[in-house]
Formats: C-alpha cells, sequence, structure tokens
C-alpha cells in the first residue's frame, strides 16, 4: 500500500490570497489554496491520507492579530478553518506563544484534532500541553507522529509568559520516544516545528549551533525515523537525509508537502520499503469556496478596520528601498524608535526593519499601515546595559551588512538558508558610526551618548523590543536579568496611542548615525 502525508507549516494566519497591504488581493499563497490542493492531493493518493499542521498557526498575519484583540471571535475563528480541512494533527510553534498561555490553551481546546508537543514539560515533568503523540490506524497500518517544538522559545518569550515550563532538546526527547513508538506502531513520523542547523549534503554549520535547529542531529543520532516534517525556517525542503524522506513548505501557505510512504508486509509487520518527498507550490491553484465563504464576513470585518485612519504625515516617510533605509536613518525607523522611547521613558532605543515588505507610511496612516509594518506582537522592555554591552551590540549588528563586488549588499549568511532583516537594529539618542570597510569586530568607530564618548564602564537605560530584550537574535550581551522595566503593551497598540497623542507628525531623522561604505 501507499500511505501519502500532507503538511503545512508556518501558515501564520493566511488563510486568504492577501498580505493585507490592500483590498482585494489575490496572491500565490494561503490555507484557503493549500484545501484545494489538500483535496486534489487527496483524490490523487492511492491509498490512505494523513494531514499534518506543523505549527505557527495562530499569530503572524493581521487576521490573526484581529481575532486576538477582538474576543466575540478568539482562535478559534479561524482554528475552525483548520478543522474544516480535517488536518489529523497540529503541532505547537513558537509564534503560538507570542499571545500568552491562556490564549494559547484556548486555542487548543479549539482544535478537533491532536495537539502535540513531547518536548515541552512543567515543572511535575509532564507534557504541558497537547499530547506528545498520537498513533492513528489507517487501512491496518498503525501510524505513530511523535511532535516537537524548537526548544529555543525561552530566548524569544518574556520571562512570565514561560514561567514554569521546561523546553527540552528535540534530540534528547526522540530518543526517549522514538524507540518507544517503533514498538508500537509500523510507521513513526516526527512533525517538528523546527528546522536545519547544519547543510544537509556536507554537514557544515549553517548557523550559530545554539539548539534553535537540531533536525539535522536528529536525523543522524536518532535511529527509527520513517519520515521528518520540518518548519520554522520558511525554506522550501523536499528531499531525503539518511534514507528518511524530509519536508519543509515554506511559509503562509506557498507550498503544501507531501510525502509518500510505500509500504509492504515483511516478518508479519506492515514495514516501509520505499519513499518519496515532494513540495507543491500552490501559485496556480483556486481558492476553496467554501473556505472563502467561511471567512468572508470576518475578513471584510478586518478589512474596514485595517482602513481606519489613525494619522497624518508631512513629508515622505515611504520605504521604497528597505536596504537604503536601514543603510542611512530612516523617517519611519525613527518614529518607530520615538514611540519606543515614549512608551517606556528611556532615552535610548533600537528597532529594525523586521522584512523587506514593509511600504513605511503614506500621507494618511491606517491600521493597515501600522500592522503590515509592524509585524509582530511585540511588547517592550527597558535593559540597564553597559557601554561595553552596547558596543558589542553594535558590532554585531554591523555584521549584517558587507561590501561584496564593489557593492553593499546585505549579509548573504543572514538571508540564506533563512532571512533575519529583523536582526539588523538601528538606535536613536546615541551618536555613532559603523566602518563596513573595515574587519568584523572593528566596524563601530565612533560612539557617543549625550555628547559624550561612551566607555565600557558607563551604564545606560535602552528600550527594545522583547524579543531583542532576552538575547533574541543571538544578541548574547541582553539578558533577562538586565531587564528593569517592562511595557506589556504590544507594540501596535503603543503606536495607535502615540498617534492619538500626535495625530498629525513630521517625516524627519537627525541622522544620529553614519555607516562609512568607502
Amino acid at each position: 500500500m501507499e500511505l501519502t502525508i500532507l503538511a503545512t507549516s508556518d501558515l501564520h494566519g493566511y488563510i486568504l490570497p492577501t498580505n493585507f497591504t490592500e483590498r482585494n488581493m489575490d496572491l500565490p499563497f494561503g490555507a484557503a489554496r493549500i484545501a484545494t490542493k489538500m483535496k486534489e492531493l487527496e483524490a490523487q493518493a492511492k491509498g490512505p491520507v494523513l494531514k499534518i499542521e506543523n505549527g505557527d498557526f495562530i499569530q503572524g498575519s493581521p487576521l490573526s492579530y484581529y481575532v486576538r484583540k477582538n474576543e466575540q471571535h478568539g482562535a478559534k475563528a479561524i482554528i475552525d478553518v483548520l478543522n474544516d480541512i480535517q488536518y489529523d494533527a497540529s503541532i505547537i510553534g513558537n509564534h503560538e506563544f507570542n499571545y500568552g498561555i491562556d490564549y494559547l490553551t484556548s486555542a487548543i481546546a479549539s482544535y478537533n484534532h491532536p495537539v502535540l508537543a513531547a518536548n515541552i514539560e512543567n515543572e511535575a515533568g509532564e507534557v504541558a500541553f497537547g499530547q506528545p503523540f498520537m498513533i492513528i490506524e489507517k487501512d491496518g497500518v498503525k501510524i505513530a507522529v511523535l511532535g516537537m517544538v524548537t526548544q529555543y522559545i525561552p530566548h524569544w518569550e518574556q520571562p512570565e509568559t514561560i514561567r514554569g515550563l521546561r523546553f527540552k532538546s528535540i534530540v534528547e526527547t526522540a530518543k526517549t520516544y522514538v524507540p518507544k513508538l517503533r514498538e508500537e506502531a509500523d510507521v513513526v513520523i516526527v512533525a517538528y516545528h523546527g528546522g536545519f542547523e547544519r547543510d544537509l549534503v556536507t554537514g557544515e554549520p549553517t548557523e550559530a549551533l545554539t539548539g534553535e535547529n537540531e533536525g539535522y542531529a536528529l536525523l543522524h543520532e536518532v535511529e527509527g525515523i520513517d519520515t521528518l516534517i520540518t518548519g520554522h525556517q520558511h525554506r522550501e525542503i523536499a528531499t531525503k537525509v539518511n534514507g528518511v524522506p524530509v519536508i519543509q513548505p515554506g511559509f503562509r501557505g506557498a507550498f503544501l508537502g507531501e510525502i509518500t510512504l510505500t509500504i509492504e508486509e515483511k516478518a508479519g509487520k506492515p514495514t516501509v520499503i520505499d519513499s518519496q518527498a515532494r513540495i507543491h507550490s500552490t501559485e496556480n491553484v483556486p481558492t476553496d469556496n467554501a473556505i472563502i465563504e467561511k471567512i468572508a464576513d470576518l475578513s471584510e470585518e478586518v478589512e474596514i478596520w485595517l482602513d481606519q485612519t489613525l494619522g497624518e504625515v508631512t513629508g515622505d516617510m515611504t520605504i521604497k528601498d528597505p536596504n537604503a533605509a536601514r543603510l542611512a536613518e530612516h523617517p519611519y525607523v525613527e518614529f518607530i524608535n520615538k514611540v519606543q522611547m515614549d512608551a517606556s521613558g528611556a532615552d535610548i532605543s533600537l528597532t529594525s526593519l523586521f522584512n523587506n515588505d514593509g511600504r513605511g507610511f503614506g500621507s494618511m496612516i491606517t491600521m493597515r499601515d501600522v500592522l503590515t509594518n509592524y509585524i509582530y506582537p511585540n511588547t517592550l522592555a527597558v535593559l540597564e546595559i553597559t557601554g561595553q554591552d552596547l558596543k558589542m551590540a553594535l558590532e554585531q549588528t554591523a555584521t549584517y551588512f558587507i561590501i561584496e563586488n564593489g557593492e553593499v549588499v546585505f549579509n548573504p549568511k543572514y538571508i540564506e538558508p533563512k532571512p533575519q532583516y529583523y536582526n539588523y537594529d538601528m538606535y536613536e539618542g546615541i551618536e555613532y558610526a559603523i566602518d563596513l570597510t573595515k574587519a568584523m569586530g572593528e566596524r563601530v568607530t565612533s560612539l557617543s551618548y549625550q555628547g559624550k564618548a561612551v566607555a565600557d564602564t558607563d551604564t545606560l537605560q535602552v528600550v527594545m523590543n522583547q524579543y531583542r530584550g532576552v538575547g533574541g537574535g543571538n544578541y548574547q550581551m541582553f539578558t533577562a536579568d538586565k531587564i528593569i522595566k517592562e511595557i506589556p503593551v504590544d507594540m501596535t497598540e503603543l503606536i495607535s496611542d502615540y498617534l492619538k497623542k500626535h495625530p498629525k507628525i513630521i517625516a524627519e531623522t537627525n541622522n544620529n548615525f553614519v555607516i562609512k561604505t568607502v
């Protein structure tokens, strides 16, 4: 027989084919396209089909933000779409924690299928959410699905959110569960909301080996896995590693992963004898009419909300070239830093352009503009750091641009395998210069605060988003124990509140930093 496994990952609340930058979009992604492609592949399947949603679903789009903020909807409003697609299992992703434990718990209760997270334990050593695995029988074959998530969540989330939880290595966890599942089931599938830390062919590290991604180690240290589904890195992967079929189906529903396992009876037991891995683009796939109708009223409600005007801009605050806006201070970046300083009372702030899709603000600022530029539900933290910490952080951010063949480009190692534009920081409240022609680690050529050169022993208070405040992006000089103040209101609300107080803003910069490129 042939078992077909269909998997999505990192849908991030994108159901309709839109990124919400404007109305009536028809972009090549979304769960509504996934549903159609799944039906097509199910119809073509030569045996049973298993459908897995691999995490990061309840956070990430303006739609998912809206249902979080409006209790009459809640997570169920979007999770019902997954229920209608009839997934067999869902995995908890790292972004499932962004809206807090209460919201995550209510979301889990909305699924009509098992939610898996074997490597998250509570203080009693029990699985904290959902269940560790599921065993389902299809056409006489027992199929085990072990669900796990990246162990690196404590480096991104507010300490209070994850208090009392232990996030274990997936390799350690799999070594415990896989042998047992091997005895109980005929097929063992690992669904991991995480990715690969090494090149799948050469084994060379592709990132700092922090434990954030452990897919390569899993495949080389744990025997007995028939299939590995991955995610988190938003990559498009369909291959075999150590004979194990592996997929990673991008993000936002732009791709659907498919693994087919050929199973034959051997020594009285169904056994996998062959496999194939594929990913399918949904670019030219029509949307599912039932999902479109189901979400239509909510979608219109969201669009009306997004169109509300919050403020006006005098001057030009649009972003035409995101890298240019990183290399020379841009009015949008200065504005975000001002909002953070206003909300926190700190007089030094840092922020980032999270991706290359943001367009900045036009002459009228709407909620749509705010949410499509500031895409994460960040809260803020004020850290008390030393001058040395600040210099180290600036040196780290200075590695994100390099000069290649005479051109200044975003460092390719921070684009592949996963774009990390959100880890390049720009500061307000200090004056600094970075020289990209110098060796890394020696690029910060000047740094001053309130007209004085910053000394290593100086003590400074800096506001940043919570992700960076606990060391996100491997900024190891920023740690939770240095947090002296938290602002538990997410940035979308802080931006909205700022615009209520300052409905007319001027697109301006004070050019407090210089990036030398020649």
